[in-house]
């Protein structure tokens, strides 16, 4: 009997820590989401600011042109450094090229479906409902002439 009761309790805690590893992986990935939101968004930022800067509205080159841009005779940084993608924890990014070559824009090359899938902040609606972490796309698309409001797309 005794041999049954011992057996019942490690099933039980065996269940238990198995709950507590699946909520603890969930919550993890909420955060990584959330970081991926922000750093995704400080890129799309500092492609814009490249982009309006200097001679000319163009594209960095690299993601490493970001770190100082080298088309001004001073110190210019529109990202104080690479971020690693927090899905992925590498420093390698998607690039989304724009026609001229330049990088107008970066996603993660995380595998899996994001668990978020609504209440994206504004300008990253069309993140919703997206069922892979490579189709949320964070890109500076100039704004139209005469507007002077930025576009924030996502393809």
């Amino acid at each position: 009997m005794a041999y049954i009761a011992v057996l019942l309790l490690v099933t039980a805690v065996a269940l238990f820590a198995t709950g507590a590893a699946q909520v603890w992986a969930k919550q993890r990935q909420r955060q990584q989401e959330q970081e991926l939101l922000f750093i995704g968004d400080q890129y799309r930022q500092a492609i814009a600011s490249y982009y309006r800067s200097a001679t000319g509205s163009r594209y960095p080159r690299t993601l490493a042109a970001l770190l100082s841009d080298d088309r001004v005779p001073y110190t210019l940084r529109h990202l104080r450094k690479l971020y690693r993608d927090p899905m992925t924890g590498d420093t390698e990014w998607g690039l989304i090229k724009s026609p001229d070559g330049g990088v107008m824009g970066v996603y993660s090359m995380a595998e899996g479906a994001p668990q978020k899938q609504g209440g994206f902040p504004s300008g990253y609606e069309g993140f919703a409902g997206q069922s892979s972490y490579k189709e949320w796309a964070f890109v500076h698309v100039p704004a139209a002439p005469g507007s002077s409001d930025p576009v924030v797309e996502s393809p």
